[in-house]
């Protein structure tokens, strides 16, 4: 017998799921969704990234002056600059905060959520604790997957993030299999790595 994690007469938003400290493998098989954490070795692009220094030092010079004891203070010295970029390659539509819902059990806001003509991809920034933000991005990889049930884009890729720590997760729309990557990538000194993997996210598969 198969014990439900979710109450049917409760309401759930991706936040509350942190808040639950559900692991990401238990989560999925609510949805009938199934799950594996592996090495993904996304795919990077390729080309030239002209500012990846320049955003480095940027980062590099400021990490000794400034407090980064909560999600506001990460997301705005941390996040930004590696968002500003996105626009700047990609010319990417970013919305903050972005309140989506597809059900009671999936509904919430979105931290970062960004649309390229062809391709979507989500950043949830936290304080601490990736494992369990993994599962709120799950969360919002699901939503995603049912809310835009007729997107051609055959891979849903999300992003978790301490500002300092980053780590991925990939959904595959057509056998509703989700992949935890096991990659972990560090700012300031995998700035150029990650963001060649968020680069290459939205301009295509």
């Amino acid at each position: 017998m198969t014990i439900k994690l979710l109450n049917p007469d409760e309401t759930y938003t991706f936040s509350k799921y942190f808040e639950l400290k559900i692991d990401a493998q238990d989560l999925v098989k609510e949805f009938d969704y199934t799950f594996e954490r592996k090495w993904l070795n996304l795919p990077k692009f390729t080309g030239e990234l002209e500012r990846i220094e320049q955003t480095k030092s940027r980062i590099e010079e400021i990490l000794p002056y400034v407090t980064l004891s909560n999600e506001t203070a990460r997301r705005e010295w941390l996040v930004s600059p590696i968002i500003h970029d996105l626009i700047h390659y990609t010319k990417v539509k970013v919305r903050i905060e972005y309140s989506i819902k597809v059900s009671k059990f999936l509904q919430g806001n979105l931290d970062y959520f960004l649309e390229a003509p062809h391709q979507l991809l989500i950043v949830e920034a936290k304080k601490a604790d990736l494992d369990f933000g993994m599962t709120q991005l799950i969360s919002q990889l699901i939503a995603l997957d049912q809310w835009q049930d007729d997107s051609p884009q055959t891979h849903l890729i999300g992003a978790v993030t301490t500002g300092k720590a980053w780590e991925f997760a990939r959904l595959n729309r057509q056998s509703k299999h989700i992949e935890q990557g096991l990659e972990d990538y560090y700012i300031p000194n995998d700035l150029d790595s990650l963001t060649r993997i968020l680069v290459q996210a939205l301009i295509g598969e």
